[in-house]
């Protein structure tokens, strides 16, 4: 009998792991390094979004940073036209993506040296592209979560023909394969099961480990959560939401 499924998906999982501890090690600690670099000297770091909620796993969780907040915007217009001018002409949706983009980076107070995290899984999209651009435009140091293997294989959707490795300050390959989805299952054509949300959250925690064990190890830790849901979880929550406020980090 053939290994079922559920197995073989474990399987996938223990090759990411061992694709980190073999090839990502040097590039996680480049990454650390830049994020104690950015908490110990006034700098902050942002998440922005990374696709599939995967940035909400660093965001004010038990036994995580809580220096690690993120980096979201919007825009909306309320601009209603009659029918009969519905094709009057304005830019195309890609650019007012990336105007809003420019925007948003513009009307932010990032700094020289603080750090933001952008994931994209293929490397290819406009908004992650820009995003790193307009931060490395304004000397923020970008960390990048992407799949080489996969973004070898696309075009690029940025009109400068970039993408996200092409743009980063340090690369996380996360490892998964083209396609993300790495589960042959018997009576569908394609592979099934996406690993790149294990991949990013697993290199995101490598990461915010080791800012952890550097900050420490140099006799100045940085404020942490625990379980608000201990017993004395509410009144750590507090001292260090708290701490937070009063240090930066």
């Amino acid at each position: 009998m053939s290994r079922p499924v559920a197995l073989r998906y474990l399987d996938a999982v223990r090759q990411l792991l061992d694709h980190f501890e073999q090839t990502q090690l040097n590039a996680i600690s480049q990454a650390a390094g830049h994020v104690v670099n950015a908490l110990t000297n006034g700098g902050v770091v942002r998440c922005a979004g990374m696709g599939h909620g995967v940035d909400g796993d660093f965001i004010n969780r038990a036994g995580g940073l809580a220096a690690v907040q993120p980096f979201k915007f919007d825009f909306s217009m309320n601009e209603p036209f009659p029918e009969c001018l519905k094709n009057r002409p304005h830019d195309p949706p890609f650019e007012r993506d990336l105007e809003t983009v420019r925007f948003a980076v513009r009307a932010s107070r990032l700094k020289r040296g603080d750090v933001v995290l952008i994931g994209s899984v293929s490397g290819r999209n406009r908004v992650p592209v820009e995003l790193a651009m307009c931060c490395r435009q304004r000397n923020v140091i970008v960390i990048a979560f992407t799949s080489l293997a996969y973004t070898a294989r696309v075009s690029a959707l940025h009109p400068e023909g970039r993408k996200l490795a092409d743009v980063a300050d340090v690369v996380v390959d996360i490892g998964v394969p083209y396609g993300d989805a790495a589960v042959e299952i018997p009576g569908i054509s394609e592979k099934m099961i996406p690993l790149s949300g294990v991949a990013m959250t697993v290199a995101g925690w490598m990461i915010w480990g080791s800012v952890m064990e550097k900050m420490a190890a140099a006799g100045n830790p940085p404020t942490v959560f625990i379980s608000i849901n201990r017993e004395d979880g509410k009144a750590f929550y507090d001292a260090s939401v708290a701490q937070y406020n009063r240090r930066g980090y």
